[in-house]
């Protein structure tokens, strides 16, 4: 079973998300700030982070750096999450270390796509 873990602040849209997940083959593991986040990378080694970039503690670009940086973790696939939907954000994000880059409102069918393209 993969491991998904879902680092985002938003208590809505990480029931959400888990919502969505739990319903497949996928096991979601959550935190709510980056150094949770990179703690729980540490515990569980996830196939794939879904990470929010505006956190507390540590926010997305932070815990990106640090993931891209530790060799035990460099190789990990993130995805973006994230409210900045300015021109530039996309590449900004792209250019730290994310993998790929989603808008909020998360667009589900779009989320199910790309966490499949990546978990192949």
């Amino acid at each position: 079973m993969k491991r998904i873990l879902i680092a985002e602040d938003n208590l809505v849209n990480r029931e959400l998300i888990r919502e969505i997940l739990s319903d497949g083959e996928y096991e979601v593991i959550e935190a709510c700030d980056g150094q949770q986040a990179l703690q729980k990378i540490e515990e569980v080694t996830p196939d794939l982070v879904l990470l929010d970039i505006q956190m507390p503690v540590l926010d997305g670009y932070q815990v990106v750096r640090r993931i891209r940086d530790n060799p035990q973790s460099t190789a990990l696939r993130v995805i973006a999450l994230t409210a900045y939907a300015m021109e530039g954000d996309r590449d900004r994000a792209l250019a730290a270390g994310f993998d790929d880059y989603l808008t909020k409102p998360i667009d589900l069918k779009m989320l199910t796509r790309k966490i499949e393209q990546f978990l192949e």
